[in-house]
């Protein structure tokens, strides 16, 4: 054997080698996200489906999930999907919501408007077959009342819907509530046991990890599989964990960076406050129960600490109440459950986000994918704020017109679903 065949077959080897892992990774992966995807689906919405011809892992781009098998288990209440036996990944789906449920807090209605009805009826055509926008809710509430509210077929009322990065501002209010009780403060640091001094992690602040200004190292990029972001929601046990591992890319408070990680190290920081025990039905004794909010149910990943950049699911209504709630400075039935001035807190930009497009976790513009940056978003209310989740979920508040609006959907083409245009022409069709 000459030098150069040995030199090639060791090539070869290595390039299998390297091929193999990494096929063997994004098959992890993929089984990971089919087997949470179906968990959440089943068992969280209650939806009855075949895994083969769900949407959420078959349609547009996500044809390629479809290779993927899932095996149900109701008795367990578990998901294992992997790719033909291989890389087999399991969902627990775990529920601190209880089941069934059901809520006694009515919504009052107002009377039909036409020219609205027709507005919101157009949200649900498919202008185009290649990139559809499947919307599933669309619930509208002015003045306290439900002025529009329609559903794709096989979703209702009762249908509880992902949020997925909606929930973000929802970790922001039970944060807000936090700091209410005098528990925690926008200033405390050291907010990890391995960011202690010297490490220079330690002096970053939860206002910090509000406005997305943590400094740390962090790829929030759903296209490559081998992302942080990725990494962290569907191949690790703990999520809050893995993201505080990274380190500092910019000095804390300098940079401002969106980063799903950031959440969800606030999550721990949260759970070490209130305690292993009582953390799992937190969300609901501090904000789900107070406000009605019967079907939302926020997830945990494997060590118990909630995933709350991302898995959240709740029903278009309840999603609503979340977004009235901020609409009424943080006060709800004449019992205030954020601390005054949190709500203003929130929605004040934060300064290192590109035109101040971003808050304490809430949007205060649309990001171009959803219409930002058109004639129909400059027609927007200046005081407009929005929780945005991937596929296009959106919860908008508007004060100066007294409005509440949840879009849930599923927009697998990040412009499938254009907001902006949207909410323009829902305005022209809206009282004053």
């Amino acid at each position: 054997m000459t030098p150069l065949q040995a030199f090639l077959i060791v090539l070869v080897a290595v390039a299998a080698s390297w091929a193999f892992v990494r096929l063997r990774r994004l098959a992890a992966i993929g089984a990971a996200y089919k087997a949470k995807v179906v968990s959440s689906v089943v068992f969280g919405s209650g939806r009855t489906v075949d895994p083969s011809r769900l949407d959420e892992v078959s349609a547009d781009s996500y044809w390629l999930m479809r290779p993927f098998r899932c095996d149900i288990d109701h008795e367990e209440r578990a998901v294992t999907a992997s790719l033909w036996g291989f890389s087999p990944r399991t969902a627990l789906f775990r529920d601190h919501a209880g089941t069934p449920f059901s809520s006694s807090h009515t919504w009052p209605t107002a009377p039909a408007r036409p020219p609205l009805d027709r507005t919101v009826a157009a949200a649900f055509l498919e202008p185009s077959r290649r990139r559809r926008r499947r919307t599933r809710a669309i619930l509208i509430v002015q003045d306290g009342r439900i002025v529009a509210e329609h559903y794709a077929a096989g979703f209702d009322e009762t249908t509880r819907l992902p949020g997925w990065s909606m929930t973000k501002s929802v970790l922001g209010a039970l944060l807000g509530v936090l700091v209410g009780e005098g528990r925690l403060a926008l200033t405390d640091r050291a907010l990890m046991p391995d960011w202690q001094e010297p490490d220079p992690r330690a002096a970053i602040t939860v206002e910090d990890m509000l406005r997305m200004r943590s400094g740390l190292t962090f790829t929030e990029d759903y296209a490559d599989l081998t992302s942080d972001v990725i990494e962290m929601l569907f191949n690790q046990a703990d999520a809050a964990g893995y993201a505080a591992s990274r380190a500092l890319a910019s000095p804390p408070g300098t940079v401002w960076s969106y980063a799903s990680g950031t959440t969800n190290i606030l999550a721990a920081v949260a759970r070490r406050i209130v305690g292993d025990e009582a953390y799992p039905g937190w969300p609901r004794r501090a904000l789900f129960s107070r406000l009605g909010m019967a079907s939302a149910l926020m997830e945990p990943d494997a060590s118990g600490t909630f995933v709350a950049s991302s898995f959240m699911l709740a029903t278009a209504r309840d999603w609503a109440r979340f977004g009235q709630l901020h609409l009424q400075d943080g006060v709800w039935e004449g019992q205030r459950i954020l601390p005054e001035g949190w709500v203003r807190f929130g929605t004040t930009p934060t300064p290192q986000s590109p035109d101040g497009i971003y808050g304490a976790h809430w949007w205060l513009g649309l990001k171009p994918e959803l219409g930002g940056g058109t004639p129909a978003a400059a027609r927007l209310p200046a005081d407009a704020f929005f929780a945005v989740g991937h596929e296009g979920q959106v919860l908008t508040v508007i004060p100066s017109r007294r409005l509440v609006v949840v879009r849930l959907g599923l927009s697998i083409y990040i412009d499938a679903w254009n907001h902006a245009s949207f909410l323009a022409a829902l305005l022209d069709a809206l009282p004053n």
